[in-house]
């Protein structure tokens, strides 16, 4: 009853329309009539046009009520034939209002054979389409002309009505093997001719770009941790990665921080500077040389960032297509995933909105073709487990995501809770795991990244050369390329920077700087 009022309410908008326009909605009334007649006579004609129309994608009501007769018929497994649906139209007291038994028989006698169904269902789905056209942009127009109505929120409101449209009604059509094979071997082929071998964008992250052969299309990553592991540190780490060194179009959605917060870690990260510092502006002339310098390499890097707040999953999807579109984005970043909203469509339990949200992640991943890298928060039962490990079952507020995931890492830092060796005696100072703990098209493992706090940033350990800190595996490679452009600028290799209570950048040691 609810899908007949909601087709009642849109057909009587449409009418409104026309009274204006002076013009009848694209409709087929004969080709209607010919495919419910076809539908009565083979059994298994539903199954052909079953994925092409559905109820609304008739025009007249009568047509509507007679369709669902013989939908319901059909996935109850029950013969669809004229008596059938004259009975089950009785059974719902809609017979009289259809025509009667002598309407229905007209129509089983307009058709020899259900030989051309699938075509006449593709003229219906076409002129329904047209019809939701029409309708969303009146709905656009009576909302252009609200004077109270954001652009920003018209603009969304627009991109967002259209793209139902499209995902309700074109559906992607099912090939057979030989072409899907054409572009299969074609991407191998592409690969191979690649220096680093990957198929997909790079993090920029040796040890774990040999597990994953970099983000593949249409993958959803999860990423998760415990609040301070450096899940922003870690997306941040690679957004630089993929547009500085590999010129990718890298988008990132920060839910949580700010444009200005986010892009102030970036820069913290890139001159080596250290946070506070690049905080409170306290740097000396050789330092805002250096930090000027660094800033001309973020400044021509193809990295978006949009920090709207409460981002509902319809507007992400508008801003994605949009980006898509006007600068061919290579990979989606989302900081994070519980501060999303399903809106209208996700009401219900907060484990439900959290279930739409990740199938819609990986649907837009699809659509797009782009892998779409999403952060979690993890539960605290992580807290009260031997060793802090955490595993698929911490995801928090939904198996959904666990499900919908192509990958699911997971960001472990011993140091964090006191654990300073591991089994044989390595350092983990300094040291951040990255335990794959689900990939649906490899293996899984774990991989080990250099983490250094003060420049809130994640490199190559196997790069890196323990120098700090008790033999942490901080980095030689941090302090060479410093030192090199340093002495590029002139200046002398340490100058200024032994000041007590600093490191060797001159970076305050506090274990407080926020990651």
């Amino acid at each position: 009853m609810a899908a007949e009022r909601k087709s009642n309410q849109k057909n009587s908008s449409l009418e409104q329309i026309n009274a204006q326009y002076g013009k009848l909605p694209p409709q087929a009334i004969d080709v209607e009539e010919a495919v419910l007649g076809a539908l009565m006579l083979e059994r298994d004609a539903y199954v052909t046009v079953a994925d092409i129309i559905d109820t609304p994608s008739f025009y007249k009501d009568e047509h509507q009520k007679i369709f669902d007769a013989i939908k319901y018929l059909s996935t109850h497994e029950k013969p669809v034939d004229l008596l059938m649906v004259t009975q089950q139209l009785k059974d719902q007291g809609q017979l009289d209002a259809v025509g009667g038994p002598l309407y229905i028989t007209q129509l089983t006698s307009r058709v020899a054979s259900a030989a051309h169904i699938e075509f006449h269902a593709r003229i219906i789905a076409q002129k329904y389409i047209q019809r939701e056209l029409i309708r969303v942009s009146s709905e656009i127009q009576t909302s252009a002309y609200d004077d109270n109505m954001d652009v920003d929120d018209l603009i969304d409101f627009s991109e967002t009505a259209l793209f139902k449209v499209a995902e309700g009604n074109i559906k992607k059509e099912t090939l057979p093997i030989k072409p899907i094979l054409k572009e299969a071997a074609r991407l191998i082929e592409e690969a191979s001719k690649r220096e680093d071998g990957l198929s997909g964008v790079p993090s920029g992250f040796t040890a774990l770009d040999r597990m994953t052969s970099g983000w593949q299309k249409t993958d959803l990553v999860i990423i998760a941790a415990r609040p301070a592991m450096g899940k922003t540190a870690f997306v941040l780490s690679m957004a630089r990665n993929m547009a500085v060194e590999h010129k990718a179009p890298v988008a990132v959605f920060s839910l949580e921080m700010s444009s200005v917060q986010l892009v102030n870690r970036l820069i913290a990260a890139e001159t080596e500077l250290g946070s506070e510092k690049i905080k409170n502006g306290s740097l000396m002339d050789w330092e805002w040389e250096h930090f000027n310098r660094k800033l001309n390499v973020l400044e021509d890097a193809p990295l978006f960032i949009d920090d709207t707040p409460a981002l509902s999953i319809f507007e992400f999807r508008a801003k994605c297509r949009r980006l898509k579109m006007q600068h061919d984005i290579g990979a989606v970043i989302v900081d994070y995933l519980q501060l999303m909203t399903a809106g209208d469509a996700g009401r219900g339990s907060r484990e439900q909105e959290v279930s739409m949200i990740s199938r819609s992640l990986k649907a837009i991943a699809k659509e797009l073709d782009i892998p779409i890298l999403a952060l979690s928060q993890l539960n605290r039962s992580v807290e009260s487990r031997e060793g802090k490990r955490p595993q698929l079952s911490d995801l928090r507020e939904s198996g959904a995501i666990e499900q919908d995931a192509d990958l699911v890492l997971f960001i472990h830092r011993p140091e964090y809770y006191g654990i300073t060796e591991d089994e044989n005696g390595n350092s983990l100072i300094g040291v951040a795991e990255i335990i794959i703990a689900k990939h649906r098209n490899g293996s899984v493992g774990d991989v080990q990244l250099a983490f250094k706090k003060q420049n809130v940033k994640f490199a190559d350990l196997e790069t890196v050369i323990p120098e700090e800190i008790g033999g942490g595996a901080f980095g030689q490679t941090f302090g060479s390329k410093m030192n090199d452009d340093l002495g590029n600028a002139g200046m002398p290799v340490n100058s200024g920077f032994e000041a007590e209570n600093s490191d060797s950048y001159g970076t305050p040691k506090s274990d407080d700087i926020p990651f």
